[in-house]
């Protein structure tokens, strides 16, 4: 009984602790709550965020008021044509005092990384973020280099045709837990955000959480939630049909299934539950498995939308069906 009592104890500190977290940056960003929890969700998750959109909706901002709402190291970089790929990872410098080479770390060597407007810098600049992003470590000469964890890249973008942007390859988009994209805002919301604008920089009024050590109860938390096995075959169907799709020429790779899990387990303790639903896949399908997929050039032409087939595949795979009884059991 005790045992019982004293993790349920926990659990609700873990969900007062995330509700502090998506509180805090909300004082920022105005009317983006469910971007806000999905940025969250990727954070617990161990995955990377990739928000596209035009300029000046609020991207970068979301950004950086996570990391300063979670206390966590942060480093902002604004990628350029001119960026290096040793500016990412880090190089070796020649000491003459000491006649050897010393490596000094690239940007990311931190916790959250903002990589501002990413496809602007080369593909070889882009490509230098594959390996810490997947492993948690960069090679450099030869030598392994592990970064701090946890580690979180969060890139922007601007949509695919504004001049000098690169677009990024697959494997690295691959690589992203989420896309999201801002949107504008309401007339409501932009007068919110024009009022909270009159006294101030609302950037200021975050109150940081206690870092790594929190951020840390969340992962290990999101890694306690029940996935049973009808949940499991429907992540699995799901993403498998986008591989046999008529309308797609690249489907997406088990990466997706295994984000997709991870996601809904980030968002189930974000709704202050223990198990995950159907619906917590089929609401978080759009933003993990978009940027993964590819169109034939049939579709393209045709005028078909990922999105639309997105759909399909939703409507087409059976949902699993959890009674209340199995729901409190699991």
């Amino acid at each position: 009984m005790n045992h019982t009592v004293e993790a349920a104890n926990e659990m609700t500190a873990v969900y007062r602790i995330a509700d502090a977290l998506c509180a805090e940056v909300g004082k920022v960003v105005t009317g983006k709550e469910r971007e806000i929890t999905l940025l969250v969700a990727a954070l617990m998750a161990g995955g990377h965020v990739l928000i596209e959109d035009v300029p000046g909706v609020g991207k970068t901002t979301l950004a950086a008021s996570l990391a300063k709402a979670a206390g966590l190291d942060f480093c902002r970089a604004q990628f350029t044509p001119d960026v290096m790929a040793s500016d990412i990872t880090g190089f070796n410098v020649y000491n003459r005092k000491t006649e050897s080479f010393e490596f000094r770390p690239g940007l990311v060597n931190t916790n959250i990384l903002l990589a501002d407007e990413i496809n602007r810098a080369s593909p070889k600049t882009q490509s230098s973020l594959l390996e810490a992003m997947e492993e948690g470590r960069v090679t450099v000469d030869g030598t392994t280099y592990e970064i701090p964890h946890p580690f979180m890249v969060i890139a922007t973008q601007n949509p695919i045709g504004f001049v000098g942007t690169y677009p990024l390859p697959e494997a690295q988009l691959d690589r992203f837990a989420l896309r999201l994209r801002m949107g504008y805002p309401t007339p409501e919301e932009e007068i919110a955000i024009l009022r909270r604008r009159q006294s101030g920089d609302p950037f200021a009024s975050i109150t940081p959480l206690p870092g790594k050590k929190a951020v840390q109860l969340l992962k290990q938390a999101a890694e306690k939630v029940v996935l049973s096995a009808e949940i499991e075959q429907y992540i699995v169907s799901l993403v498998a049909a986008t591989r046999h799709h008529s309308a797609l020429t690249l489907g997406a790779s088990p990466r997706a299934s295994l984000t997709l899990m991870r996601m809904t387990r980030a968002v189930a303790v974000l709704a202050h539950r223990h198990y995950v639903l159907p619906e917590d896949v089929a609401d978080l399908f759009f933003e993990t498995v978009a940027h993964r997929v590819t169109l034939s050039r049939e579709s393209v032409a045709g005028g078909v939308s990922v999105e639309t087939v997105l759909s399909d595949i939703l409507s087409q795979t059976p949902v699993p069906f959890l009674t209340r009884s199995r729901r409190t059991t699991v």
